[in-house]
């Protein structure tokens, strides 16, 4: 891509690469509030919108696009505030999830994506996904559906006490902006088989400095535990409507070494999915795709093109 068209902010954090696996072209969307989101749009066919989550970015989901754009349209939106999406302050932007799923629908308005959408989530991606479902759900056809929550803490599963600092305590807070505790964390915790070098430094690249990890940190302290909470009516809500999908495709995806989103959330899942075709892997953590792309790619590739819309 010729950097006279990238955003100031993908031009920054692609100049740290090359990254292994990503040789796709960004492009950008401009909010109305100026700020410049990050997205990519592969391949032509299906839509396959993909979700990531907190401290990641589009390029957790690189294997996918790379093993469906010969046949769907991928699409895969960088967060405001991660990867390679401006990254303001909180004067700027208010970093919650209905600013997030505003942001998703505003996108999808300007891409003309249809009616016919597969949704792929992980972590975050699915409070953001199901939460823009719950105006939009008669669009969605078809899920992919990886180490993520689409309902609030299940009551057996205790908050793990690394959210729990970086949510509520001013400790925390400094460790994820200062230290970059919870993107570097994430590289090296989040997986079973170890990151390359190449991989650990891409993943990290947008979050680089106190001002650029803004929304790693605002990410955690959004988190729904009880009514009160700013995304806890959506959370809410989304869970009590996720029996509604059952009627269609759905595949599970699952790392059981993923010390949040563990068997708690994917019992819940399969609960209200019992249809659902799943993959579950002892031996993965939460980057699943990181420890399993090589299985599930095909697997989910397969899924895809057997359901098709």
């Amino acid at each position: 891509m010729n950097p006279t068209t990238l955003s100031a902010e993908q031009a920054r954090v692609l100049a740290k690469g090359p990254f292994p696996d990503y040789p796709f072209t960004p492009k950008s969307f401009v909010h109305p509030n100026g700020l410049a989101q990050s997205y990519l749009d592969e391949g032509e066919g299906d839509p396959v919108l993909m979700l990531h989550g907190n401290p990641s970015w589009s390029y957790y989901w690189r294997h996918l696009v790379l093993g469906l754009r010969d046949d769907y349209r991928c699409i895969v939106p960088d967060h405001i505030g991660m990867g390679l999406s401006d990254k303001p302050d909180d004067k700027a932007y208010s970093y919650t999830l209905r600013s997030r799923i505003q942001d998703l629908d505003r996108l999808l308005t300007h891409l003309d994506v249809g009616d016919d959408l597969t949704l792929a989530v992980h972590d975050w991606g699915g409070m953001i996904g199901f939460g823009w479902a719950l105006k939009h759900g008669a669009r969605i056809k078809r899920l992919v559906i990886l180490n993520t929550a689409s309902f609030p803490l299940p009551a057996s599963k205790p908050l793990p006490w690394q959210l729990k600092l970086g949510r509520d305590y001013n400790l925390g807070a400094i460790a994820i902006r200062g230290f970059n505790a919870f993107a570097a964390g994430a590289t090296r915790q989040g997986v079973v088989r170890k990151m390359p070098e190449d991989v650990l430094k891409a993943y990290e690249a947008p979050y680089d400095s106190w001002k650029n990890r803004i929304s790693t940190l605002r990410f955690v302290q959004d988190i729904p535990l009880a009514p009160g909470d700013r995304a806890w009516d959506l959370v809410e809500e989304a869970g009590k409507r996720l029996a509604s999908y059952a009627d269609r495709p759905a595949y599970l995806g699952w790392g059981l070494q993923d010390f949040v989103f563990d068997h708690h959330f994917l019992k819940g899942f399969e609960e209200a999915l019992p249809r659902a075709e799943k993959q579950v892997y002892e031996d993965a953590g939460h980057y699943v795709l990181e420890d399993k792309h090589e299985l599930l790619v095909p697997r989910i590739r397969d899924f895809l093109d057997r359901n098709l819309l």
